[in-house]
């Protein structure tokens, strides 16, 4: 089921899959969504800050220009998330030069998880992994594809793993059914060079199932699937509309 965007310079939308989740849109001069949950939930994040395996219980995903200085991302968005009064230690910071009214949001229960899917998408700078194509030793630009998997549910860490893949997966293959390209290769893009992604689980144990795995033949992975490639899919369309 898809969420609507949210409308307008501020707002809220709460979830009907995990009571207490919202997404709230904040405005002013640091405009940036806010995911909360209403506990530290464990998590595995490739975000600037806020990355690894740890508990989190609040994922920011900020928005910033084109001229934003990338020399040090780790303590920017320390400071962004103190300036905001967001625990440090239990606070994931994304970055992206997506307009956030382009958010996209869908979620689904099922009988032995619910997953919520949150996805801002733009392909600026749209690439296909294992190309021949520029790289750098060390590269850093705000995200691109920034998705956040919310899932209440029972997970084992590999599991949390697994749907990082999964959602991998979803996400190539809505860029090459959508037909986005590397600009450098003219290659079908699997993703672009600066994507980022966070999975919480809820370790709720209500539905009575530990998940140990979420490729894309348990209905697990077929949840994630299904959610991220709606998410990004629909961002991309908004994107799209937005451009010049």
């Amino acid at each position: 089921m898809a969420l609507p965007f949210i409308n307008g310079m501020t707002g809220h939308v709460t979830s009907s899959i995990w009571e207490g989740v919202r997404l709230s849109l904040v405005a002013g001069g640091h405009p940036h969504l806010l995911l909360s949950l209403p506990r530290a939930s464990d998590a595995v994040s490739s975000a600037v800050f806020g990355g690894g395996f740890l508990q989190l219980d609040h994922i920011v995903n900020r928005y910033v220009d084109h001229s934003y200085d990338c020399s040090d991302p780790v303590s920017d968005m320390q400071a962004f998330a103190a300036a905001c009064g967001y625990p440090p230690a239990s606070t994931a910071g994304l970055l992206t030069a997506v307009k956030l009214q382009q958010v996209s949001l869908w979620e689904e229960r099922g009988s032995e998880a619910s997953v919520l899917c949150c996805t801002t998408a733009g392909t600026g700078n749209a690439a296909r992994a294992g190309a021949a194509r520029t790289t750098y030793a060390a590269a850093y630009k705000p995200g691109t594809i920034n998705t956040v998997l919310l899932i209440d549910g029972k997970l084992t860490h590999a599991c949390l793993v697994n749907a990082v893949l999964t959602a991998a997966e979803a996400k190539a293959a809505a860029l090459g059914d959508l037909g986005v390209r590397d600009a450098e290769t003219d290659a079908l893009a699997t993703g672009t060079t600066t994507d980022a992604i966070v999975v919480c689980a809820s370790q709720s144990e209500a539905y009575g199932t530990e998940h140990r795995y979420a490729g894309t033949a348990t209905d697990l992975g077929g949840m994630i699937g299904r959610l991220v490639y709606e998410s990004v899919a629909e961002s991309l369309a908004a994107y799209r509309k937005a451009l010049p």
